[in-house]
């Protein structure tokens, strides 16, 4: 099936410094994917350079199966770092502005507006100003200006910063459901918890690179292969000392194992009855943190 983003090799240097170096990857067809990383890593400038705000010093950005024209922004919804709003319009306005600059039909933007100002819990504030409103409230304004031309793509420059826990789960069931109709959705982020919840598949960057990508859960299974969660009781010091355990992790017999590779679980689990009594032995996938963290330090190294 066609990515419906590909970027290929994009390259992109500021004063000297190597800012996005050789980043390919491939948004498949509705799915959520997260381009996660560190802070300084190379997302906003990657996702500007996606949005042509800025162009790259070599590589392609293709969309919908083809070299990305000015023309395919219109099937695109993009929610900035930066915020921006006119302080000075009302809710509504705004929403109708910018459904006019996506060429959206007159007759029809002031029920759209309506519609995403009931949608994003704001329809009695429809004649407030930007200016009266939380940063949290102006967040919900710009995410249902990114949404309402609907668009086919939808790129997200760390929507959830300043959310309160209420509004991250309405931001995350809205862009569920943008996926569920079919669309894609690309969200950059640090925070782990959030890309785990939602994406299908992810891009982690750390120092400008790519060092990880592919669908979500196969690379869970690949980096939990020999990962065992262990809650048992006895001598639990002895398991560093067990052949084909490398690694011993938690406390109060509540453990994560990891052993060495070609070690099978059965066998290890037949040698740990032997001094522990075991109450729980199983495959632990690690969590989306600790992958970040591991490959992160392993890209720093």
């Amino acid at each position: 099936m066609q990515p419906t983003l590909e970027l290929q090799g994009l390259r992109k240097r500021f004063d000297g410094t190597l800012a996005v170096d050789d980043v390919t990857l491939a948004v498949p067809p509705g799915t959520v994917f997260g381009l996660l990383g560190p802070n300084g890593a190379g997302k906003t400038t990657t996702i500007r350079m996606l949005m042509d705000i800025i162009g790259p010093d070599s590589g392609e950005v293709r969309v919908f199966g083809h070299p990305r024209t000015r023309a395919d922004l219109d099937r695109i919804g993009y929610l900035p770092e930066e915020r921006g709003l006119y302080r000075k319009m009302t809710l509504r306005e705004q929403l109708i502005f910018l459904g006019e600059l996506h060429g959206l039909p007159k007759k029809t933007l002031g029920a759209k507006a309506d519609g995403w100002l009931e949608r994003m819990g704001l329809a009695d504030r429809a004649k407030a100003k930007v200016e009266e409103l939380s940063k949290g409230m102006q967040q919900k304004v710009q995410l249902a200006g990114t949404m309402l031309h609907d668009p086919d793509l939808l790129v997200l420059d760390e929507p959830f910063s300043g959310l309160d826990p209420i509004n991250q789960v309405l931001f995350k069931d809205t862009l569920a459901q943008h996926k569920a109709a079919s669309k894609t959705v690309l969200f950059s982020t640090h925070v782990m918890e959030q890309a785990e919840r939602l994406c299908d598949h992810i891009a982690l960057i750390a120092r400008g690179r790519v060092v990880l990508a592919g669908e979500l859960a196969a690379i869970k299974r690949e980096m939990g292969a020999n990962s065992y969660r262990l809650v048992a009781t006895g001598d639990l010091e002895r398991l560093r000392r067990t052949p084909g355990i490398v690694e011993v992790a938690g406390s109060n017999g509540d453990l994560r194992l990891r052993a060495e590779t070609g070690v099978d679980g059965a066998r290890l689990l037949r040698e740990l009855v032997s001094f522990l009594e075991v109450h729980e032995f199983r495959s632990a996938e690690p969590t989306l943190e600790e992958i970040f963290v591991k490959v992160v330090h392993d890209a720093n190294a």
